[in-house]
């Protein structure tokens, strides 16, 4: 039976380490933080939008025309519960010989990268994830279509995923 350990972090932060029992992986989720940037992502943009389809035509061509904010604001409490949904269903977990990553509320997808295959590892984090201290880890491998990407991390974390992945990367080379 293989043993391995690895850091679990739920939805309220890293709860300690956990050891994997045969073959199981330990799954790890994303952290709330990016389940707060994309909720103010929807809530500013649909807002103007709201705004916008409402004000204007109300105050252009009377108040039955604020009617029109009706949708985007319908659009908006929707989006709301479907981004957390999407967010509980990313999850990552780091095996002997791959890294799997597993994502999808509908449809299901679950992405296993052979260490061996990886060829670059990239921590990205752009204007609006710097202010919310996220980062994240996008994974390129020879075959352009098992790219993968594991968004919203602590930025120490997705550091030490990349230098984790480089690392056994490096020692499982599959000449490449």
């Amino acid at each position: 039976m293989e043993t391995g350990s690895a850091q679990n972090t739920g939805p309220d932060g890293p709860q300690g380490t956990i050891e994997a029992v045969g073959n199981e992986p330990v799954w790890i989720a994303l952290p709330p933080g990016l389940l707060k940037m994309r909720r103010l992502l929807l809530v500013v943009w649909l807002g103007l939008i709201t705004l916008a389809a409402g004000l204007l035509p109300g105050l252009l061509a009377g108040p039955a025309w604020a009617a029109f904010a009706l949708p985007p604001l319908a659009l908006m409490v929707w989006g709301w519960v479907m981004i957390e949904r999407n967010w509980r269903s990313w999850r990552y977990a780091e095996r002997a010989d791959d890294l799997l990553i597993s994502r999808g509320v509908l449809w299901r997808e679950e992405t296993v990268v052979p260490y061996g295959r990886m060829q670059l590892v990239e921590v990205t984090s752009g204007p609006v994830e710097r202010h919310f201290g996220l980062a994240s880890v996008q994974l390129h491998t020879a075959a352009a279509a098992t790219d993968a990407t594991i968004p919203g991390l602590d930025p120490a974390e997705a550091e030490r995923l990349r230098d984790r992945l480089t690392e056994l990367g490096e020692a499982r080379s599959a000449g490449l």
